[in-house]
């Protein structure tokens, strides 16, 4: 009865349990995660001159960016971003707003520890002190104000310049081979299902008819006082059969003479006559005169 039992539930469990992650897995085919970067510890992050608080972490070969909460990485011309430095990453279909200000340089800059000529005395974070801070540096402006991003005496650009170094960056972004890549085949992925339509349903769309409202009956001005019939009813014009009143009187429709008796169904009420108890008509009583 156990083994019975046992069997039972491991069936159960087969049939629930996949489910869940074919699902995953279907989500996963046309856009796949990028491999994981491994670190001996939590990573130390420097922040971006001339720009919104971006951080970088700059003591691995791929850009790995914190920004606004999250942590951000390109890979083949896609961006993924996720909470965790390590782990839980997820496709962002857009290129995040903050990269077109980070300088392509900046690496040889970090080298150097020179900032277009100044010197760069960047401070290196630690993970624990960039989460717990990097919401009030935010909103403090506490890098620009207090350091200049740690670049001496070094004066931001004004904001006419940082438009166009946005513009000519997001130029040279779309142009990088892996970019174009990317977007090739999300074009190809949007006319897929077009292109497996039969010839001849591809343009048809479904008419949407709107909502049948109750027609009000129209009365026909030439009908008025005969028969209240609203018009489209099942006999046309020519073919109406119309109600006529009943004409009482004689057969034929001919009307009955006044002073002649009507035919009809009348009950005649019987009255005594007299001591004797008998019963007389009515219309005997009262007979009709002639006029």
């Amino acid at each position: 009865m156990k083994k019975l039992l046992l069997a039972a539930i491991l069936m159960a469990m087969a049939f629930v349990v996949p489910f869940p992650t074919m699902a995953e897995v279907n989500i996963n085919i046309s856009i796949p995660l990028p491999p994981p970067i491994v670190f001996p510890g939590p990573p130390e992050v420097i922040v971006m001159p001339d720009t919104n608080y971006v951080y970088v972490v700059p003591d691995v070969e791929v850009e790995l960016f914190f920004w606004d909460g999250w942590w951000w990485r390109p890979w083949e011309g896609r961006w993924y971003r996720s909470h965790y430095y390590n782990a839980g990453w997820a496709y962002y279909n857009i290129v995040p707003l903050f990269y077109f200000d980070v300088d392509p340089g900046w690496r040889g800059y970090y080298r150097e520890r020179a900032w277009y000529g100044h010197r760069w005395d960047y401070e290196r974070i630690p993970h624990r002190r960039l989460q717990q801070n990097w919401r009030a540096w935010h909103n403090d402006r506490y890098w620009e104000r207090h350091g200049t991003w740690g670049v001496q005496g070094y004066q931001p650009r004004p904001q006419q310049q940082i438009q166009e170094l946005r513009h000519q960056r997001e130029q040279q972004y779309q142009q990088r081979p892996e970019v174009q890549r990317h977007r090739q085949q999300i074009q190809q992925e949007q006319r897929q299902p077009r292109d497996q339509r039969p010839r001849g349903q591809q343009e048809r769309r479904p008419r949407v008819q709107p909502p049948s409202q109750p027609q009000r009956p129209q009365v026909q001005p030439s009908e008025r006082g005969r028969s209240m019939r609203p018009q489209g009813g099942p006999s046309d014009r020519g073919e109406r059969q119309e109600v006529q009143p009943e004409k009482r009187g004689r057969p034929g429709g001919s009307p009955a003479p006044r002073g002649e008796k009507r035919q009809g169904k009348r009950e005649k009420k019987m009255r005594p006559t007299g001591p004797e108890g008998g019963l007389e008509s009515k219309d005997e009583k009262r007979p009709v005169e002639r006029r």
